[in-house]
């Protein structure tokens, strides 16, 4: 009792994020691009619940897309910084991502456009006096940027400022409005999330068109919409076997069928956790999107123990890892299958988000993973999920451009959703939450 009340008591004291509030529309005061020259178009959209704090680059239904064209001029944003009458602006630009500005047309090819689903907490930064200046900001939902290969949020497409992954708790933070940027109407604090890397490089996104949630787009990083592919979000996916597979196997197999992991704490079980059970079960029939939590031995972090009982070292935080040059050569070894978790709706009675401890540290060189769900039958017994070898790599589309390749290792990406025999009922153009089914966190 005296360690719980002590505990309690040092969670009172811990210091709150101080977070500004940006909303779409308003444009920046100190932007790095002019915003009257139409770099980026922000959209209307409603805020989503999110399930849990914390969301991997991949989940798919984490971002949205949009019919129209160009919600984001990647090419002239690639001329303006690479223009030499700019190079200031260029190197202060680079610094924030931690590249060299010859690394910036490369890195800039393997971005893509989408809009934010979710007010999402990133770490923006401001251009003054030829430097990047950082500061901890909340992003409302409908504001296009662009994500990296890990699916981490990259640029803020109307300024071209630079952004990374916001680094403190979720749970503590304070969000200050001002007369340009009032509180809009749908925030929440208790849903707003942060973006954690996937676990392998992102090759394609699996998004949700915002004007028509029944939408789903199959996007390739690095392009801009010209090779989307669509699919239905109302269809049933089965929830894949997992049980007796690692925590990294499992995931990316809920993310090839187009489901997510949702989960609380500040962080990911690792990668090698054995996941013990999924609730719903193997078989079950969910929407797209819709959580499944997984059962873990070995421990977890953020979590107080497993479904055995056992617990663990939780893995590094982001701030305790070295930074990255977002656009090194990758090694030449290569995972498979998608990424994990993802949005649809919230969970009634889910935990509350929590994340990794502040810092100013890039983001975590972990390479990660997103794709659609796929089509593909329940695995068998040569699954390498089950028998411990890697999976193989199967080829995503190619970027737009050529240039400098990412750190992170290549990944698989996953075919197209599946078509099931069994729709679900027709969701409302509004967009309510695609999960239907039983959903809820990562227990450990």
């Amino acid at each position: 009792m005296v360690l719980v009340l002590a505990l309690g008591a040092c969670d009172r004291d811990a210091p709150l994020f101080v977070v500004k509030a940006v909303a779409a529309g308003v444009p920046s005061l100190a932007p790095f691009f002019d915003e009257n020259q139409g770099l980026g178009r922000d959209a209307r959209v409603r805020a989503r619940t999110a399930h849990g704090g914390l969301q991997q680059g991949d989940t798919p239904g984490l971002y949205g897309g949009s019919k129209e064209p160009t919600i984001c001029d990647v090419d002239r944003l690639k001329e303006f910084l690479t223009d030499p009458a700019n190079d200031r602006k260029a190197q202060a630009w680079a610094a924030a991502l931690s590249l060299t500005t010859d690394r910036i047309p490369g890195y800039v090819d393997r971005l893509t456009p989408v809009l934010l689903r979710h007010d999402t907490l990133v770490r923006n930064h401001d251009y003054k006096k030829g430097e990047a200046v950082p500061f901890n900001a909340l992003l409302q939902a409908g504001i296009a940027i662009l994500v990296d290969t890990e699916g981490l949020p990259a640029v803020k497409c109307s300024c071209g400022n630079p952004l990374r992954p916001f680094e403190g708790d979720t749970t503590r933070i304070k969000v200050e409005f001002d007369d340009r940027n009032e509180e809009w109407k749908g925030y929440e604090k208790s849903s707003v999330v942060a973006v954690r890397p996937a676990t392998r490089k992102v090759e394609r996104l699996a998004l949700v068109d915002v004007d028509e949630p029944q939408r789903g787009i199959d996007r390739p990083v690095g392009t801009t919409g010209e090779d989307d592919t669509a699919f239905d979000t109302r269809e049933r996916r089965a929830v894949p076997e997992v049980a007796g597979t690692t925590f990294g196997q499992a995931s990316r197999r809920l993310a090839g069928q187009g489901l997510a992991v949702g989960f609380a704490g500040g962080g990911l079980p690792p990668d090698d956790a054995r996941v013990t059970a999924s609730d719903p079960p193997a078989g079950t029939e969910l929407r797209f999107g819709a959580y499944v939590t997984l059962s873990v031995a070995g421990g977890s972090s953020g979590s107080s123990g497993s479904s055995d009982g056992t617990t663990s070292t939780p893995p590094a935080s982001e701030s305790s890892r070295p930074p990255r040059d977002p656009s090194a050569s990758p090694p030449s070894t290569a995972s498979s299958g998608p990424g994990s978790s993802a949005p649809g709706s919230s969970a009634p009675g889910s935990p509350g988000p929590t994340s990794a401890p502040a810092s100013s540290a890039p983001p975590s060189s972990a390479p990660p993973s997103s794709a659609p769900p796929s089509s593909a039958p329940p695995p068998s017994t040569k699954d390498p999920a089950t028998s411990g070898a890697p999976p193989p790599t199967v080829t995503g589309a190619p970027p737009r451009t050529t240039g400098s390749p990412p750190s992170s290792p290549p990944v698989t990406s996953s075919a197209p959703p599946p078509v099931t025999t069994a729709p679900a009922t027709t969701e409302p153009a509004t967009g309510g939450p695609f999960t239907d089914g039983p959903t809820a966190s990562t227990s450990a």
